[in-house]
C-alpha cells in the first residue's frame, strides 16, 4: 500500500463531504453521521459526473445530475440498487488523512 497525504484532519467534519484531488483523481472523503470517514471515487458510476458537487445530507448521498442515491456509511447505491462507489483506503497519520490509489 502506498498511501498519501490529501489534507488535515481537522478539516473533515462529521456530516459532512469535502471533495479533493489526490494524484490528479478526484476523490470525496464522506464522513457520514455516526460512522467514521471514507474516501470514495468522486465519479458517479452513471455517468462519471462529479459527485463532489452531490448533496450530502450527513446520511445520504444525492448525485444531483440525475438522481441517485447512495448511503454516506458505505457508498452502495440506495436508488437505483446494485452499484456502489469504488472506495479507497483512508487512513489519519498524526493529523493527517491519507488515501492509498494503488488498490485500483
Amino acid at each position: 500500500m502506498a498511501f498519501v497525504d490529501v489534507c488535515k484532519q481537522r478539516i473533515l467534519l462529521e456530516g459532512e463531504l469535502v471533495p479533493c484531488m489526490v494524484e490528479g483523481k478526484e476523490i470525496i472523503i464522506m464522513w457520514a453521521d455516526g460512522g467514521d470517514p471514507r474516501a470514495y471515487d468522486a465519479a458517479c458510476p452513471h455517468e462519471k459526473v462529479s459527485l463532489a458537487r452531490g448533496d450530502f445530507n450527513g446520511r445520504i448521498l444525492y448525485c444531483t445530475a440525475h438522481g441517485w442515491v447512495f448511503n454516506g456509511r458505505d457508498g452502495k447505491s440506495l436508488q437505483p440498487c446494485g452499484w456502489e462507489l469504488k472506495e479507497y483506503p483512508l487512513r489519519i497519520s498524526d493529523g493527517i488523512v491519507q488515501i492509498d490509489l494503488t488498490s485500483e
